[in-house]
């Protein structure tokens, strides 16, 4: 394996992660104002599921045996259309900070879940680490009322049950990641993704007032459908080819600490001024336990790998 492969590996990771802690704050720019949040997916996950099966149908000739469909479509339930669904009612609702920082917990939850369902060893480091992310998850969580700015309680309890739906998908998609490719799993994902989240989004799609719609509502949704779904999701594919899970999901640390940056420049230099008390003390502080205790997890994969 090339050094430049490597290199470029860890561009995309770098590239993927960037794009994530931005759509943050972009994404909720225009919620609820301009579109709900199941319009919103609803959009994501139509023109998602086009551009993926694009992708599969040109390059990926592989069929999906039938006996593995009923978990694709418990896939396309918890890591689509729950997951987005929860993720947008939570970002609609509550700080993007406390979104980032919650977020970066779900290495924690897939621990919990491969414990439990794959009967995964768990060490005391991972124990110790689960211990203190949690704490820090948690404390977000409750704060969330109390912390002024754009948090709510109800906001970081979604981006919560989100970053748990997500990681029980991880580790229900696990076993079928070694027999197809990763284009075809995600194909058939976000089309069952989008027949569940179908009877909530179309409501809310057909009432939208696109006439209210200016070129930056356009721009936004443009930018989550290319940028935050297809092309983040291309590049930690592409990443996975060269460097290890490990390395790869230790990238998500970069999420808050960029998503502190797009608030402190929407909040100080943009003078909007609905974030100016989502920076405090103790979310810096939850955020470095839930960065401290998936270090300790990812510290300890990486040595036995």
């Amino acid at each position: 394996m090339s050094i430049k492969n490597i290199y470029k590996a860890h561009l995309a990771l770098l590239g993927a992660n960037i794009i994530y802690g931005v759509n943050y704050i972009i994404a909720k720019g225009i919620m609820p104002n301009k579109i709900g949040p199941s319009a919103f997916v609803f959009i994501r996950l139509f023109c998602a599921s086009i551009l993926f099966w694009v992708i599969k149908l040109l390059f990926i000739k592989e069929k999906v045996e039938r006996k593995h469909m009923p978990r694709i479509i418990l896939c396309g339930l918890l890591g689509a259309a729950a997951n987005q669904l929860l993720f947008f009612s939570g970002l609609n609702l509550t700080s993007p900070i406390d979104a980032s920082i919650i977020m970066t917990s779900t290495p924690v939850l897939v621990l919990i879940f491969s414990f439990i369902l794959l009967k995964e060893k768990v060490t005391s480091n991972k124990l110790l680490g689960s211990f203190i992310a949690g704490i820090g998850a948690i404390t977000l969580i409750i704060y969330g009322n109390n912390a002024g700015g754009t948090s709510t309680f109800l906001g970081n309890l979604f981006i919560f049950l989100n970053a748990s739906s997500y990681g029980l998908y991880l580790v229900i998609l696990k076993p079928l990641m070694k027999q197809y490719h990763a284009i075809t799993l995600i194909s058939w994902v976000f089309l069952f993704g989008f027949v569940f989240m179908l009877p909530f989004g179309l409501p809310d799609f057909i009432l939208t007032d696109f006439t209210a719609f200016d070129l930056n509502t356009y721009l936004v949704i443009g930018f989550v459908v290319i940028f935050t779904t297809f092309f983040a999701y291309l590049f930690n594919i592409y990443a996975l080819n060269y460097v290890s899970p490990s390395v790869n999901s230790s990238y998500i640390y970069l999420q808050p600490a960029i998503s502190f940056i797009m608030v402190s420049i929407y909040a100080y230099i943009l003078m909007q001024d609905q974030y100016n008390k989502d920076i405090s003390l103790i979310k810096i502080l939850s955020c470095l336990m839930v960065v401290a205790g998936v270090y300790l997890i990812s510290k300890t994969s990486k040595k036995r790998t």
